[in-house]
């Protein structure tokens, strides 16, 4: 074999990779720290942490198997800083005659290393990642000719296409879906079960990302850090999961409350999303031990789960090599309103938006219904510019890497693609945060009132935003009661409303 250089990026930390399977001789992997990586968005300082955690413990995995690894550490000499650079260097200093690559996750790392390819005077060659349970193409071919990207129809193809939890050709019980099942608050007086986490000292890390001047948000406690570094604690993660969460996961997963930052989510996104777990383990562990205990898990658990991963994580990936790189410029609602500072401080008088940021700054996580209906529910009706909400996602949450993040921000979150994932905006006033939450009981505002001095902004935000999109929305078949709702309103009251929206927007880093 050619003496061989294999590149290993910090989301490609796959044990079970074919690369791994045997020693091979001649062939050197390497692994980067990168200012590149670290720069190009200011990151949660745990999500840092977490990525080179794990990334060294791989590196030292590898090693125990006996294969040549090459880990470039922040601030070392020979590190260039950039992947390119290194490469190069790495190349000439090794006499390397072929080089070899996984399928990057993100288009801008993807165009980066074809072009670097393209311009080498040695062979090279691209290999599958062997992790998502779709190719990158197959949304697209799956959805060929249809303007609207439906995920329920893609998430049923996936469900024959690895046959998970059907009857021949259709689904176990006849239902495909359980969502409507999956909508409750948790109760006055319900205590979740604690958290696993993993309490490590990561302060050598974390003093090297100080030492090297990296621009970081968010919070850490460097000798308590909690999230998984490899596949060992990953595992564990996934088993406490199956054990302990999924037999109210479905039941709560919507659920926010200021009290408690975990419930009964997997918080597995980050140990799926770097590759240390496969999604296709992930959701047949699960169905397995739901298998075994159907007196004690309902179906509305293990479906609700099985969809996020197989369903919304598989659907969210392919429309991004569908649409990119224009999805990352589409701005449908032309919002262009600055993010407010409190989005980096949590420093609101609005409960909700307070806790869901504060939350992401202390763990660099909050689960879905708070990402869509609380920061993005507000960022939407306030006309935030997806441009900032986009790297805000991006930096604050511990699982964000673009082709995950920018589908569900600029998608889901924010309608900025005209509708090719969601096919309405997810927009609500108090009343939803109220109905599913803790929050509206203790906050300054008034959930009732939409007018006034103590007026929740999100019931003036509501009605002044879709008076402000009649012309993109009214037709819209889902949203039809809203329109119908505010033709019948009173016109004076209208003006009441509109004009209470715009003092808070004009007022905005005041709320």
């Amino acid at each position: 074999m050619k003496k061989t250089l294999r590149l290993i990026l910090g989301d490609q930390l796959n044990e079970q990779h074919s690369w791994f399977k045997k020693k091979e001789k001649n062939v050197i992997y390497v692994l980067m720290e990168l200012r590149q990586e670290t720069d190009y968005v200011a990151h949660h300082i745990q999500k840092v942490v977490a990525f080179f955690e794990a990334m060294e413990s791989f590196a030292t995995h590898l090693k125990s198997k006996n294969h040549e690894v090459i880990y470039y550490k922040l601030g070392e000499k020979e590190n260039r800083k950039s992947i390119v650079e290194n490469l190069k260097y790495l190349i000439d200093k090794n006499n390397i005659e072929h080089f070899e690559y996984q399928l990057p996750d993100e288009y801008r790392l993807d165009e980066q290393l074809k072009t670097f390819c393209e311009n080498l005077k040695i062979s090279s060659q691209v290999v599958d990642s062997e992790h998502f349970m779709s190719t990158r193409y197959e949304l697209r071919d799956f959805f060929e000719g249809k303007k609207t990207y439906l995920m329920e129809s893609f998430y049923r193809s996936m469900r024959r296409k690895y046959g998970l939890m059907m009857d021949g050709d259709k689904p176990l019980t006849g239902k495909w879906n359980y969502d409507k099942e999956n909508r409750k608050k948790l109760p006055k007086d319900h205590v979740p079960i604690q958290p696993l986490v993993f309490e490590k000292d990561v302060t050598k890390t974390y003093q090297r990302i100080l030492d090297n001047k990296i621009k970081t948000i968010g919070n850490i406690a460097p000798t308590n850090f909690i999230w998984p570094s490899d596949r060992k604690e990953s595992l564990r993660l996934l088993d406490f999961f199956i054990k302990e969460c999924l037999p109210l996961f479905g039941t709560y997963q919507d659920a926010m409350t200021p009290h408690y930052w975990s419930l009964y989510h997997s918080r597995l996104s980050f140990s799926i999303n770097i590759k240390m777990l496969s999604p296709l383990e992930v959701v047949q562990v699960a169905i397995a031990h739901w298998e075994k205990n159907k007196d004690t898990i309902s179906i509305a658990q293990i479906e609700g789960f099985v969809r996020q991963i197989i369903g919304w994580r598989e659907y969210m990936r392919g429309v991004y090599w569908a649409k990119m790189p224009e999805f990352a410029t589409l701005n449908y609602l032309n919002h262009d309103r600055k993010l407010p500072d409190y989005f980096w401080t949590g420093n609101t008088k609005m409960n909700c938006v307070r806790h869901a940021v504060q939350q992401s700054l202390d763990y660099a996580y909050a689960h879905h219904i708070q990402r869509l209906m609380v920061t993005g529910n507000f960022a939407l009706l306030a006309g935030i510019s997806p441009d900032e909400l986009d790297e805000w996602y991006l930096g604050i949450y511990i699982d964000a890497i673009e082709w995950v993040e920018i589908t569900n921000t600029r998608g889901m979150s924010q309608f900025a693609d005209g509708g090719i994932v969601g096919t309405k905006p997810y927009v609500s006033s108090a009343n939803y945060m109220d109905k599913m939450s803790h929050y509206c009981k203790t906050c300054f505002y008034n959930k009732k009132e939409k007018v006034g001095e103590r007026a929740c902004p999100f019931n003036s935000f509501y009605w002044h935003f879709y008076d402000l999109h009649r012309d993109k929305l009214e037709k819209n078949p889902r949203i039809g009661m809203a329109y119908r709702l505010w033709n019948k309103m009173d016109e004076n009251k209208k003006n009441e409303i509109l004009k209470q929206a715009e003092k808070y927007l004009d007022k905005i880093e005041e709320l």
